[in-house]
């Protein structure tokens, strides 16, 4: 609310450079939400790919979590006015890389029942495999054999 207090000011006093610098920080933090909330439902994508990967099976739940993630993943991505999206393919990459971690960290803790540290759980899993799924999931949804 303070940015656009101070966009209205310069506006006013015709300070039209400084308005545009507003701006320019308004559009940034707004992408910055739209990424950490894109983050937070990559998590959960890949804790449950991780999850059946290890285990080498999956639940009705699962894969309900599944595919609310990555639906919510699309949805938050598109820009809605500007026709496109917020994220393109290797920002997502980026996002899926950051965020990996994190998932295998949680999913250590619900798969096998939390027996295996996320050291261990990581060496009996795919990371790149599990990276690759998660990306051609959002960038392409399920396949018609999946829905």
């Amino acid at each position: 609310m303070d940015e656009i207090l101070q966009l209205r000011h310069c506006l006013e006093e015709r300070r039209y450079n400084d308005a545009l610098l507003i701006i320019g920080e308004m559009e940034e933090m707004a992408k910055d939400e739209k990424i950490d909330k894109i983050g937070s439902y990559v998590v959960i994508m890949l804790i449950h790919l991780i999850k059946e990967q290890a285990e080498k099976r999956t639940t009705r739940l699962w894969e309900l979590t599944l595919r609310n993630a990555v639906m919510q993943v699309q949805k938050t991505n598109r820009r809605r006015k500007a026709d496109g999206f917020y994220l393109n393919e290797n920002e997502l990459r980026e996002v899926i890389e950051e965020n990996y971690p994190i998932a295998l960290n949680c999913a250590s803790l619900e798969t096998f029942g939390g027996v295996y540290s996320p050291k261990q759980l990581a060496v009996m899993i795919n990371q790149q495999d599990i990276g690759h799924y998660a990306l051609n999931l959002i960038l392409y949804g399920f396949s018609d054999e999946e829905v």
